[in-house]
C-alpha cells in the first residue's frame, strides 16, 4: 500500500501541491490559519541552527519525497542529498532541480482534477542539491558523512525504523545536527508491529515513541529542540489532512 500511494499519481500530485502550491490552493476555503502551511521550509527554518553549521556544510534529507525540504536546505548547505525511496518522486524532484518548475494536475473531485505548476522558490541555488533513489534503512556506505540529516515524516514509514537510527551517529560530524519530524501514525501497512518505537503498552504503561528516540539517540546525540510542527496535506478540493509532527533537533556529541 505504501509504495503504490508514493508512486501513483494521486500521491505524485498530493505532495507537489504539499511541498510547492500557493498558500491559497492548500488551505481549506475560509480557512484563515496559515501555521499548517510551508512543512518543508519550517522544518528546516524552525529546527536547524545555521550558527553550528561549518562553511562547507553537506546536509542529507532522508525520505526527501518531491525535494521541498532539499532545496530549503541548500539555503545553508552547498551541497544538500535528497533521497527518496520513491521513484516518482526522485524523478519529480530532478525535473524541479533541471528547469525550476514542472505543471502536475491537482485533484479536485473524484477523478476531476485542474492544473497546477511546481516552483522551486527563485532565490535557492538548486545546483547545491542532487536526488538519488534510495532505502533510508540500507543507505549506500559511499554517502560519507554530514552536517545535517533531516528526516521528515519518515520515521513511521520505514519497515524497520531502529535500523534506520542506529546508522545515523556514523553519518553526523560531531556538531552535526540530526532533525527528525513525525507524526508518530505507526501503522502495520509500513511498520510491522514489533518493529514500532511507540504507540503501544508494555505492562499496562505506554510506551511512547519519543522516550524510545531519547534512549536510542542519548548516548550520541544532545537534545537541542523539541517543538510541535503542524502540516496540512490536501487530497482534493473538499479533503484535508492536518497533522501535528513532534519535531526533534539533537547535536552529535
Amino acid at each position: 500500500m505504501a509504495e503504490n500511494y508514493y508512486d501513483s499519481e494521486r500521491g505524485a500530485s498530493e505532495y507537489l501541491l504539499f511541498h510547492y502550491g500557493a498558500p491559497g490552493l492548500r488551505l481549506p476555503p475560509g480557512w484563515a490559519q496559515a501555521a499548517a502551511l510551508e512543512f518543508p521550509a519550517r522544518c528546516v527554518s524552525q529546527c536547524l541552527d545555521p550558527a553550528r553549521l561549518p562553511a562547507q556544510a553537506r546536509a542529507l534529507d532522508l525520505g526527501c519525497a518531491v525535494g521541498g525540504s532539499s532545496f530549503e536546505l541548500a539555503r545553508h548547505c552547498p551541497e544538500v542529498i535528497g533521497i527518496d525511496f520513491s521513484k516518482q518522486f526522485i524523478d519529480l524532484a530532478n525535473r524541479l532541480r533541471r528547469g525550476g518548475s514542472l505543471r502536475y494536475r491537482s485533484f479536485e473531485e473524484g477523478e476531476l482534477t485542474k492544473a497546477r505548476r511546481a516552483v522551486v522558490p527563485r532565490d535557492l541555488d538548486r545546483r547545491r542539491v542532487t536526488f538519488a533513489v534510495g532505502d533510508a534503512t540500507r543507505l549506500r556506505p559511499d554517502l560519507g558523512e554530514f552536517d545535517v540529516v533531516l528526516m521528515a515524516n519518515l520515521l513511521d514509514r520505514l519497515e524497520a525504523p531502529l535500523k534506520c537510527l542506529e546508522r545515523l551517529p556514523g553519518m553526523l560530524r560531531p556538531g552535526g545536527q540530526l532533525i527528525v519530524a513525525s507524526p508518530y501514525t505507526w501503522l502495520a501497512s509500513y511498520t510491522p508491529r514489533e518493529n514500532w518505537l511507540g504507540g503501544w503498552a508494555r505492562g499496562g504503561r505506554p510506551v511512547r515513541t519519543f522516550a524510545a528516540l531519547r534512549r536510542i539517540l542519548s548516548p550520541h546525540f544532545k537534545l537541542a529542540r523539541r517543538q510541535d510542527l503542524p502540516f496540512l496535506l490536501r487530497e482534493h478540493a473538499r479533503k484535508y489532512q492536518l497533522g501535528i509532527a513532534e519535531a526533534s533537533t539533537w547535536v552529535r556529541r
